[in-house]
């Protein structure tokens, strides 16, 4: 998979196209912002990680400035926004095209498999670490992985394919066939964690009290119950573990769902939170602290309550 497009040019974006030119793939950003994708095409990606910092060339575009078909078309936008960014690449989409989403939150293969084929998508979770610090450097420090899989058994061959790629381009990747594990105790994480920083405004070491961490395992609970409904086992101390190494050794981060709030911008509430409470909802699963929580960044929300 050499020539691919990267929907969304934002910390996660601009670390995959970095790190995927220097393991020799054409690679092009797509975004909505033209200010930022003038920046690109001008100044490349500058990437701070472990290895030093370097400037890496890149082309972006408007997605309707690009044409296919292409190998690979990878989402990083926020879930929100990916019905309305698949559908503005379906134009990229070739017989030998496959879609990919390493996207937080639930939902995201389902939107991409309304534009491309289910045996096309692939899904995975990722946990490397990325700050964009201006419009065009982005931070990476430390270890991080990508689990990868196939949203149906026909895409899980080029799931190796994909993670071979990632593996000779840095990106420490592994194939795992029971992804939608990891992709389930990622939400759990966030849901837990991120729309409690965003109510009350803290990072995250300020929800390292007895009340915040009743919330949160409250709401890892109830996630929990609603995977096994749909026949997806948890690991309840791999996620108590997560929280436990966040709240030690990120006190001073706030995720992004904070951001969001204090820059005015919509959530992913609906992808988190949201997601769950519909899963649960479908499995007649109760789910009251996750429903309260959501519905608590809700009413902050820029457009709420919808017209």
């Amino acid at each position: 998979m050499r020539d691919i497009v990267i929907i969304g040019a934002g910390a996660m974006g601009c670390l995959f196209a970095a790190r995927l030119v220097e393991g020799g793939a054409q690679v092009t950003l797509v975004d909505v912002d033209t200010a930022r994708l003038a920046a690109l095409n001008r100044d490349g990606v500058t990437l701070a990680d472990d290895a030093g910092t370097r400037t890496v060339p890149v082309r972006a575009a408007l997605a309707t400035a690009v044409t296919g078909p292409v190998d690979l078309v990878m989402l990083f936008t926020k879930g929100m926004h990916t019905a309305a960014a698949v559908r503005s690449m379906a134009h990229l989409a070739g017989p030998a095209t496959y879609a990919v989403t390493l996207q937080n939150g639930l939902g995201n293969a389902e939107a991409i498999a309304t534009v491309f084929a289910p045996d096309r998508v692939l899904i995975g979770v990722t946990d490397f670490p990325a700050d964009l610090q201006a419009p065009t450097r982005v931070a990476s420090h430390g270890a991080g992985h990508v689990w990868l899989g196939g949203l149906t058994t026909a895409s899980m061959g080029a799931a190796a394919s994909l993670a071979a790629r990632f593996n000779a381009s840095g990106l420490d990747t592994q194939v795992d066939a029971a992804v939608l594990v990891q992709i389930w105790e990622k939400v759990a994480f966030n849901a837990a964690l991120n729309a409690l920083a965003t109510i009350t405004g803290l990072p995250v070491g300020g929800l390292d009290t007895q009340p915040g961490r009743r919330i949160a395992a409250a709401v890892i609970s109830e996630i929990i119950a609603t995977a096994a409904a749909h026949a997806i086992t948890l690991d309840r101390a791999r996620i108590g573990a997560k929280v436990d190494f966040a709240l030690a050794n990120h006190r001073s981060h706030k995720p992004s769902m904070l951001q969001d709030r204090i820059a005015g911008r919509a959530t992913e509430i609906e992808s988190i939170n949201g997601a769950v409470v519909a899963a649960a909802a479908a499995a007649g699963v109760p789910v009251p602290v996750t429903t309260t929580l959501a519905d608590l960044v809700r009413m902050a929300e820029p457009n709420f309550p919808p017209p």
